[in-house]
């Protein structure tokens, strides 16, 4: 873990954390140690057009269709996000000078099941994005009361010109941060105390 400060805020970072079960095993190991609040960012392939990549995804629900949230949560279509945790972000990610959307993902262990008629069939019901890891989070957040943000970084779409898998400058770095800090901030400003 790479442990800085940004602002008055500590922050942890741990890379390359990918799929549900891996970032979930993780995640238990951070609060276990003392984690006080958990932002992920994914890397995502865009499903629905807002705007060409790079832009960010707040997640408010993500369709569970991995294994590791249905170890956490009774099945359903999908994980969501805290609802009072969602209620404080709107108005901070507005703020900002970024391109930030909320709404759906879907979360998948499958990339390459990711097919052109399954791509279709969730973008028909306005799922915005494709990742790896917001529904096992989510999950595991409502199941043991665990602060959560999961945010799509969308990159690519999906791979289907050339060149994709844009991140922006740095990667993505700098906006990236921007967001994580502004959520952070926003939690922390209204966290129970």
């Amino acid at each position: 873990m790479f442990i800085f400060q940004y602002g008055e805020i500590e922050f942890g970072i741990i890379g390359y954390a990918v799929g549900s079960s891996f970032s979930v095993l993780i995640a238990e190991e951070l609060f276990a140690s003392g984690c006080q609040l958990l932002i992920s960012m994914s890397s995502a392939g865009q499903i629905v057009k807002k705007r060409k990549p790079p832009y960010f995804i707040l997640i408010q629900k993500a369709l569970r269709d991995e294994g590791t949230s249905y170890h956490y949560l009774p099945p359903s279509d999908y994980s969501s996000i805290n609802q009072d945790i969602h209620n404080k972000l709107p108005g901070v990610l507005a703020s900002l000078s970024l391109p930030i959307y909320r709404g759906v993902t879907w979360t998948t262990d499958a990339p390459f099941r990711e097919t052109a008629s399954s791509i279709e069939h969730f973008g028909s019901l306005g799922i915005l994005a494709v990742e790896m890891e917001a529904a096992a989070l989510y999950a595991f957040a409502e199941a043991r009361e665990k602060p959560v943000i999961c945010f799509a970084h969308v990159t690519n779409q999906m791979g289907s010109i050339e060149g994709d898998f844009e991140k922006g400058s740095v990667n993505g770095g700098y906006e990236a941060m921007q967001l994580i800090y502004a959520a952070a901030k926003a939690w922390m400003d209204w966290k129970p105390k």
